[in-house]
């Protein structure tokens, strides 16, 4: 679909094209397609804008990862259709290793993820077929089969557009898991260590700035950064900022 640059909604329509492009492909399910829609009403309210306190979570994932062991980034299928170029450059920026990871998990769906992944230029995708052969403790879905040698033996998981459910086993499990979720209010947002709350087009472009600057630092000083950290009160922050887009609104104080 031909979008001119010039229509107010560019960029929402480019996102929502590539996604209907990646459900042609068998990449996105439908289900996908409704949480991208839920996730956009947050993203309006939001004013289609980063704000400082997910900058601050950015800092921390980003820390977070480059001290992390076994880092692994989690990829489902809006994800792979969205943000792919990202994840890739990202897993070489902290040496993580990209592992798929579905609810609405097929062999078949899987392999065209880990395809489109390789066709970028990663080097290995994990969780596919016979490879997700672990299981998550105490999680009934299809989320609970991992790769032995990703997410089951990570120290931190990347889990962008993650559901609720699996991000609280992770934790049980003792990992520190990064969510990139624009829904606050959402049980990943409130159970992850760190929550970067802003539309995942944004967020990873800015997160693998952020660990490429990083780099440069010591690991006292990327220590520092975590343990000054406080995932509660920025989820509390961006509260406070819809609360007040909203009160603006209602008062006619927005256009």
């Amino acid at each position: 679909m031909l979008i001119p640059p010039s229509h107010p909604r560019y960029l929402s329509l480019l996102i929502r094209e590539r996604l209907v492009e990646g459900f042609r492909r068998g990449i996105v399910v439908p289900e996908g397609l409704i949480a991208h829609g839920r996730g956009e009403a947050f993203d309006y309210i939001l004013g289609e804008r980063t704000w400082p306190p997910a900058l601050r979570a950015v800092e921390a994932a980003a820390a977070t990862l480059l001290l992390a062991r076994n880092p692994v980034i989690s990829v489902n299928g809006n994800t792979g259709a969205l943000v792919a170029e990202d994840i890739i450059s990202l897993a070489r920026e902290v040496n993580a290793r990209i592992e798929v990871n579905l609810f609405h998990r097929t062999r078949e769906r899987e392999e065209r993820i880990r395809d489109l992944l390789l066709s970028l230029g990663a080097d290995e995708v994990l969780g596919v077929g016979e490879d997700a052969s672990a299981t998550i403790p105490e999680l009934m879905s299809e989320r609970r089969r991992v790769s032995p040698r990703g997410i089951l033996v990570a120290d931190v998981v990347l889990v962008p557009l993650e559901d609720g459910d699996r991000t609280e086993a992770l934790v049980r499990m003792g990992k520190k898991v990064v969510a990139i979720d624009i829904n606050p209010f959402s049980r990943t947002a409130q159970k992850a260590n760190i929550t970067i709350v802003d539309n995942v087009v944004r967020a990873m472009p800015n997160l693998v700035r952020k660990c490429a600057e990083f780099k440069k630092l010591s690991r006292g000083d990327l220590e520092n950064i975590i343990r000054e950290y406080n995932n509660k009160k920025i989820i509390q922050e961006i509260v406070k900022i819809i609360w007040d887009r909203l009160a603006e609104i209602a008062g006619g104080g927005v256009e």
